[in-house]
């Protein structure tokens, strides 16, 4: 459990708006904060209600620094502001997020200079608008959205392993290697992040935006990878209950069943299966014998081991609370770094 009393115990806070215009929507939000196991806490959060061009605009964010806090934070204090001040933020708001991330990115390396040159962070986004949810992404802290009681990624982590990432960390001069996990330079675990100037122009602060309409979303979490090392952003893989790590699932198999589940599988591994390409991680691989795809043996023990995060939460109407529910459980459960998220719940879904 986390202590109440422990000076670096876990702090947490909310509120509740709304979103005006015809598509206007009611939210709460929760926030919480942990430190957690580590010795220093380099993540940080953002929440923010704003009224831009006569519209009312929420921004949430989570920002998990490496190599220091300086980066995380000056993203907290900055990366919202560039984008409310940007002149189509209303009319073109994909555009704006694109440019503001860039913005933010240079003004950051520049203000800093010959300091924190291997300071960076990751940073996750969510921007409401009316009736639109953009979810902007850099790095491998993730959105993730409960529709009809199912997890639904609104991003995808930025990792070294990513066919297409690899290809244009490669292209720009770059190279990735592997050093207990797949590395940009031998040194950063994920390949897009701000800051990181020696790493510049392989590691960039370049967003992945996607869209959705508020309506039929419940809620969204906002979290860093403290959490989602631990808890799983996919619902429970179904392969460890229908067939055995040993079994061909290819002879005698569902395969429509098994390519349904395949992806979640992919992700519990370490692997990821992007536009159609898998790549694998070094650690393990699956095995292609006479017959079909085998399952490493340890699958059945470590897919059924990761609870999903939006299950978790979904009974739980306080968006504070759940918020809290989650650090609490990422904690439990081993994370050893910080542990950060945001819920946003809409009571008009």
């Amino acid at each position: 459990m986390i202590s109440g009393r422990d000076p670096d115990a876990l702090s947490s806070g909310g509120g509740i708006s709304f979103l005006n215009g015809s598509g206007g929507a009611q939210f709460s939000y929760g926030y919480s904060s942990f430190k957690g196991k580590r010795a220093s806490m380099e993540d940080y959060y953002e929440t923010s209600i704003s009224e831009v061009d006569g519209q009312m605009v929420a921004f949430f964010g989570v920002f998990d620094g490496h190599g220091g806090a300086r980066t995380a934070e000056y993203l907290k204090n900055n990366l919202f502001k560039n984008l409310c001040s940007h002149p189509d933020f209303i009319r073109d708001t994909k555009t704006a997020i694109v440019e503001a991330f860039r913005q933010t990115d240079a003004e950051y390396l520049h203000e800093e200079k010959a300091h924190q040159k291997d300071a960076g962070s990751t940073a996750s986004t969510a921007v409401l608008l009316g009736d639109r949810l953009l979810v902007a992404n850099v790095g491998d802290s993730r959105v993730v959205a409960c529709r009809a009681g199912s997890a639904i990624p609104l991003s995808i982590d930025h990792k070294p392993d990513r066919s297409d990432e690899r290809q244009r960390i490669e292209e720009a001069g770059g190279f990735i290697v592997w050093a207990g996990t797949w590395r940009v330079g031998g040194v950063l675990a994920v390949s897009r992040a701000f800051g990181d100037k020696l790493l510049k122009p392989y590691v960039v602060a370049e967003p992945e935006i996607q869209e959705e309409e508020i309506n039929g979303v419940e809620f969204i979490i906002v979290a860093s990878d403290g959490l989602w090392n631990v808890l799983s952003n996919k619902p429970r893989n179904h392969l460890t209950q229908s067939w055995n790590p040993n079994q061909s699932l290819i002879d005698g198999g569902n395969l429509a069943e098994l390519l349904k589940h395949l992806p979640d599988y992919l992700y519990s591994r370490g692997m990821h299966l992007m536009y159609g390409t898998v790549c694998h991680s070094r650690e393990s691989h699956s095995r292609i014998v006479s017959g079909g795809l085998h399952l490493p043996k340890q699958s059945k023990f470590e897919t059924r081991n990761r609870l999903d995060a939006v299950a978790l939460v979904q009974d739980i109407t306080d968006a504070e609370a759940a918020s809290r529910k989650l650090i609490q459980e990422a904690y439990a459960r081993g994370s050893t770094d910080n542990i950060t998220c945001v819920v946003v719940r809409f009571e008009n879904s």
